[in-house]
């Protein structure tokens, strides 16, 4: 049998003045770690704006940038799944998405330095067909599984993009109403899984996912998945971005 350990009682004056104590002390500690959270946004807030966010959060979303930009490459994919991971898309976001569009009378308007291009989406169901089931993740904290066809943006350059010239350092697109808005930098359109899709789990494309087209790209957060596109451009400037103009980071990469 083992032994009891002796019990050690404190007498009842001696146990509320440790207590007192210790429960001054941890208001103490915690309130002193508030000032300093609270001091240390307050301070954030009031530093000068910077592309609509105090410039040290810019400066950090700068290095974030450039640690996303050091491993991306077209061998880094994003992972695949099988149909019965395939989950309920919701259709977040309405930007760009006001008018309705008929995919017999919708044209997409391709802007690549040289003669501009019309085109229609049967130009675009002409390109390869691919298919891929990858998470879309949200920049809000959800995500989901889903299967996605469509034509890899990398065929769509290279049929449409002017042969012998250099690519310039980045895409830009938009709804055809121009309410919504992305910039993309070449690599990551240029990525194996970058898709301009025109269906979802095997059926069209609907109006809230993007009809008749929309870009898919894996390898950066859900808000670069721009619905509806209207307008591709090709530049050397770095585009204007939607969400990037509210504060947020521009490259915005997994």
């Amino acid at each position: 049998m083992n032994k009891r350990q002796r019990e050690f009682v404190l007498p009842e004056k001696e146990a509320r003045e440790l207590f007192k104590k210790h429960s001054r002390r941890a208001f103490l500690t915690a309130g002193i770690a508030t000032a300093a959270a609270v001091g240390g946004y307050e301070w954030m807030r009031s530093r000068p704006q910077e592309n609509m966010a105090p410039w040290p959060e810019r400066r950090v979303l700068r290095v974030n940038e450039a640690i996303a930009k050091s491993y991306l490459s077209d061998g880094r994919l994003a992972p695949t799944y099988s149909t019965s991971k395939i989950g309920k898309l919701k259709p977040n976001g309405t930007y760009g998405l006001d008018d309705d569009v008929d995919a017999e009378s919708w044209r997409l308007q391709v802007a690549t330095g040289g003669p501009a291009l019309t085109l229609t989406l049967d130009d675009i169901k002409a390109l390869p067909r691919v298919t891929q089931i990858v998470k879309l993740h949200c920049i809000e904290g959800w995500s989901t599984v889903v299967q996605w066809t469509g034509a890899r943006f990398a065929d769509f350059t290279r049929k449409y993009f002017p042969p012998g010239q250099s690519l310039p350092n980045y895409v830009y697109m938009e709804t055809p109403d121009s309410n919504y808005y992305v910039g993309l930098d070449t690599k990551s359109a240029m990525h194996p899984q970058t898709l301009l899709c025109y269906e979802r789990n095997g059926n069209a494309l609907e109006d809230e996912h993007g009809a008749p087209l929309r870009l898919v790209i894996p390898v950066k957060y859900g808000v670069k998945s721009i619905k509806r596109v209207g307008l591709i451009r090709y530049t050397n400037t770095r585009p204007p971005d939607y969400w990037a103009e509210q504060g947020y980071d521009w490259y915005i990469g997994l």
